[in-house]
């Protein structure tokens, strides 16, 4: 899907997306991604849901965020409150959603001038079974 917002100048924002890549700034990125509104686009570690663990937030929590967006794939996952507790010692949110409506968020909330990281996870395609 392709987001045609006004760009706000030199900052990072999510300029489409697919079930495969997610576009920043017009660069297309194939694997999972931390974005902030300044800087680099940064490769997240993990691409699985279910390989998330409390460091990958802590490192999260040495950012400075006020909010993180969770992108968590094609469909809504919560994480445990234990993976997340760094971030909340700090009094940073954390809004779970899919992978589609964290790019929109993101945008909204980077647009609105605040602090916000997006983890965005683009868990690999499953192949087509054979016969399909």
């Amino acid at each position: 899907m392709k987001l045609h917002a006004d760009q706000p100048q030199a900052l990072n924002t999510v300029t489409a997306y697919g079930p495969d890549y997610i576009e920043i700034n017009l660069i297309r990125h194939t694997q999972s991604i931390l974005v902030l509104p300044e800087g680099e686009i940064r490769p997240w570690p993990v691409d699985r849901f279910e390989d998330l663990e409390p460091a990958h937030f802590e490192a999260l929590a040495a950012l400075g965020p006020e909010v993180v967006l969770l992108g968590t794939g094609s469909r809504l996952r919560f994480p445990h409150p234990r993976l997340t507790a760094s971030l909340a010692r700090k009094h940073v949110g954390v809004d779970a959603m899919d992978m589609q409506a964290a790019c929109r968020t993101y945008n909204i909330l980077m647009a609105e001038g605040r602090k916000v990281a997006a983890v965005l996870l683009l868990e690999p395609l499953k192949p087509k079974a054979a016969g399909s």
